[in-house]
């Protein structure tokens, strides 16, 4: 009995590492994600600050960039150095001094799970992408 729940804890763990590799070939490369989020969209003149009081939802585009959702529907995009470091499945933690997040800013990404740091980027000008008129 105890090898046939062993057999199956082992079929379970390879079914979902199949399952998350199969997603992983699937998944749009990080330059073609951000292309597909950014479709229609003509980049503004960047910014060094944006408020985060009127900052939404942040999105993680795995080692490329950090697109932030404004009121209006404009998405900034932030190409921070250490980008390496980015990675869809971290949480975003930042410390500002104001309302304000602005370039040369250090965020730290935590891992989710463990809740321990995964490294930290510097970011770098904000490029705004209003949303498009139709």
């Amino acid at each position: 009995m105890r090898t046939m729940l062993h057999g199956l804890a082992v079929l379970a763990v390879l079914a979902t590492s199949s399952a998350a590799g199969a997603a992983e070939k699937h998944r749009a490369p990080p330059e073609a994600e951000l292309a597909k989020l950014l479709e229609g969209r003509t980049a503004g003149k960047p910014v060094d600050c944006i408020n985060l009081r009127l900052s939404g939802a942040s999105r993680i585009i795995d080692k490329t960039a950090i697109v932030y959702e404004m009121p209006g529907g404009a998405l900034y995009v932030n190409r921070p150095n250490g980008a390496d470091f980015l990675d869809r499945d971290a949480t975003l933690v930042t410390k500002t001094s104001g309302t304000e997040l602005c370039r040369m800013d250090i965020v730290t990404l935590v891992d989710q799970g463990s809740r321990l740091p995964r490294g930290s980027v510097s970011l770098e000008a904000f490029t705004p992408y209003p949303k498009p008129v139709r």
